[in-house]
């Protein structure tokens, strides 16, 4: 698909999701930001950037290890994202949004200390891009710190992706579960232009109390939330019964706990 394209729609999906996001996924990729930022080992008075930083889960976290002496950059794609971060960041100094997408140069040279991404790289067209940008926005030797979904079969959720794109070609990420396969986040931070890479991976579980909590989650507050945006109440009915469906197996009273894979990565840039 063609990178603009791609980018677009990302754009508006997540336009679409903003209201819902951090009620869905906060708690649930907690554990994978945790990893990520161990990684980063971010220190007190260092410039952070935060790329595809949505509602700012990341971006507050980082400014709390940073302290006042530090600063943090989120970037999106999202302008609903952007709006609702800077928002929230009424009141705190060092710390300020932008839109942009993840491989925009707009921050070449811009002498960071870390550059982080959580759950934004499987959304970039050209991830090698993306973490290019990033690379460049760093300071010599600095750090590159990213986490992204693990292999396909061991998300329990993955078969959204089929379920919407049978209804309304959804476009979201083709290779949404790419970058978790064994060895392939690492190879993207090379060829990126990091070096001492290290790679991580942990297993999670994503719980949800009720049938409406893991369908919002899936459908209307992730990535396909604009696809599913264009669905008649008939097809968003069928599709709900084909995704619980999907998830049965991982029913757990009332509600459901779905397996999880995170994979976490941090490169320095060259010194």
């Amino acid at each position: 698909m063609d990178a603009r394209l791609q980018n677009r729609i990302q754009r508006y999906g997540w336009n679409c999701a903003v209201d819902l996001y951090d009620a869905a996924w906060a708690d649930q990729l907690r554990p994978g930001q945790d990893l990520m930022l161990a990684l980063a080992g971010l220190r007190r008075a260092e410039r952070v950037l935060d790329v595809a930083c949505g509602t700012g889960l990341v971006s507050f976290r980082a400014a709390d290890m940073v302290g006042p002496e530090g600063s943090v950059l989120g970037t999106d794609i999202s302008e609903r994202m952007v709006e609702e971060a800077e928002r929230r960041a009424t009141g705190r100094p060092g710390v300020g949004f932008r839109r942009l997408s993840a491989e925009d140069r707009d921050l070449d040279g811009s002498g960071f200390d870390a550059a982080l991404c959580a759950f934004g790289l499987m959304y970039a067209p050209d991830p090698v891009a993306a973490l290019g940008a990033m690379r460049r926005a760093l300071k010599p030797g600095g750090r590159t710190a990213v986490v992204v979904w693990g292999a396909r079969a061991r998300c329990g959720w993955a078969e959204i992706f089929p379920i919407v794109d049978a209804r309304v070609k959804s476009e979201v990420c083709p290779l949404f579960f790419q970058l978790g396969s064994n060895g392939v986040l690492a190879a993207a931070l090379e060829a990126a232009g990091h070096g001492d890479v290290v790679v991580e991976r942990i297993t999670a579980v994503l719980r949800y109390e009720t049938d409406d909590d893991a369908l919002m989650a899936a459908f209307a507050a992730g990535p396909v939330a604009l696809a599913y945006s264009k669905f008649p109440p008939e097809v968003r009915q069928a599709a709900h019964a084909e995704y619980l469906a999907s998830i049965e197996a991982f029913r757990h009273g009332e509600g459901y706990a779905l397996p999880a894979e995170f994979v976490a990565a941090v490169g320095r840039a060259p010194s």
